[in-house]
């Protein structure tokens, strides 16, 4: 927004969403200035014998400006407020009967109550204060030199100009704060996404120390026990291996001390083995058994320990909404390692033996990992669970991320939903 741009200013209602809203404070001004300024005229002239020229501009000066109050009411208040008491003043020069209003006739009060309220829906408290001390003062002032004497119908000028004024302001207050509502609903949901990616990461972190622990352990205990399990190692070789043990094992420890960082009162005890492949059908198991069919098929395969873990994540935060959002639904479940060569990215069986030749020949091969369910047999009549974060997405794709892969995550035609992710088995894959 240029500087031009954010001082001109602003029409009454023009942030509200729909056009007749936006439209109603111009269509009610222009209805008050055609009907209020004949009928100002005729009134002056013809029931309090004032001059048809002066009652002519008396009546242009209090009408017209409420056009200019959609867009300046402080403004417009400048004018129509000298001009009431100009016709006050202009009054008091003609005889008029004891019984119409004085000093300010019903046509006057009527434009002087709406521009009240444009004047409490656009300005400050200490502006709206100020305004109403000075028609009170000025309706007072004008009651000491009342023709017939003054009385209570005489301060309706006051009375009804404060409550326009507090109502308008009221209804400003109340939009600001709704206004400051949606924008703070904002900015705790934007923060409430990245609290939660946060601590998605921690988790993973968490979880990884596990596995890359274990490897590192293994190179630790692999260097050390070399000079024993390997026959007249040469001086030099048994001190690389040294040296190898004692690197690894500075690395296991600066990795923990890291870790600890990430660490919580939640995290204490973590000490299960992390899961992987082998234990989705347990999860599988387990949504069963909450009433929904799901359909299983597994795959045997031997992958790397961060992406069968990542798997087991993904499936289990997918069965998780399948049970929240629709339950009962029927689910299937599918593992399955592809070739992008392939083409159509056919499954390729894998027996779980000869690991090193099987690693050894898969370049570029992904495992599948798929969970789609149909629709639910009746639409739940509320949440499952309350006060889920609302981010599980979030969770699948750090993790998939992570290992480099790719996620595909959405509601299907019918109804149903699916979540497909793309886990790459090779290191070159994931770098």
């Amino acid at each position: 927004m240029t500087p031009v741009e954010a001082e001109r200013p602003r029409a009454l209602l023009a942030g509200a969403s729909r056009r007749w809203v936006r439209l109603l404070p111009w269509a009610v001004a222009f209805v008050l200035c055609v009907v209020l300024l004949p009928t100002t005229i005729v009134v002056l002239t013809a029931d309090y014998g004032l001059n048809g020229g002066v009652a002519s501009a008396l009546a242009v000066a209090q009408s017209a400006p409420l056009l200019l109050a959609v867009v300046r009411p402080l403004h417009a208040w400048y004018v129509v407020f000298a001009a009431d008491v100009a016709g006050a003043l202009a009054l008091l020069g003609v005889d008029f009967e004891q019984r119409l209003l004085w000093p300010f006739p019903p046509m006057e009060l009527v434009g002087y109550v709406a521009l009240c309220l444009a004047l409490g829906l656009r300005e400050r408290r200490r502006t709206l204060v100020l305004v109403w001390l000075a028609t009170a003062g000025a309706n007072v002032g004008l009651g000491f030199v009342a023709p017939h004497g003054s009385g209570a119908k005489e301060l309706l000028f006051t009375i009804l100009g404060g409550v326009a004024l507090l109502l308008g302001g009221v209804l400003r207050e109340r939009s600001e704060v709704q206004r400051r509502l949606v924008e703070q609903e904002t900015i705790s949901e934007a923060e409430r996404g990245r609290r939660t990616l946060l601590e998605e990461r921690a988790r993973i972190a968490r979880e990884l120390h596990d596995v890359v622990a274990h490897h590192m352990s293994v190179i630790t205990v692999q260097a050390d026990t070399a000079e024993y399990r390997l026959a007249a190692l040469p001086p030099d070789v048994r001190e690389e291996f040294t040296s190898i043990a004692a690197t690894a094992r500075e690395s296991l420890g600066e990795m923990r001390r890291l870790l600890g960082v990430l660490r919580n009162e939640e995290a204490h005890g973590e000490l299960a083995p992390q899961p992987g492949l082998a234990q989705i059908g347990q999860l599988v198991e387990a949504t069963a058994r909450t009433g929904g069919p799901v359909e299983f098929t597994p795959c045997d395969a031997e992958v790397p320990e961060a992406v069968g873990l990542s798997a087991y994540r993904i499936v289990q935060e997918a069965l998780a909404n399948v049970v929240r959002h629709a339950p009962g639904a029927a689910t299937h479940v599918s593992l399955s390692v592809s070739r992008p060569a392939d083409g159509q990215g056919g499954e390729q069986p894998a027996d779980g033996q000869g690991g090193e030749q099987l690693a050894a020949g898969r370049g570029g091969e992904r495992l599948t990992v798929l969970v789609v369910n149909d629709p639910p047999p009746e639409p739940p009549a509320g949440p499952l669970e309350v006060g889920g974060t609302g981010h599980g997405l979030v969770g699948m794709r750090e993790r998939v991320r992570l290992v480099g892969g790719t996620l595909d995550a959405g509601p299907l035609p019918d109804g149903g939903f699916r979540v497909a992710a793309q886990l790459p088995l090779t290191e070159e894959e994931t770098t």
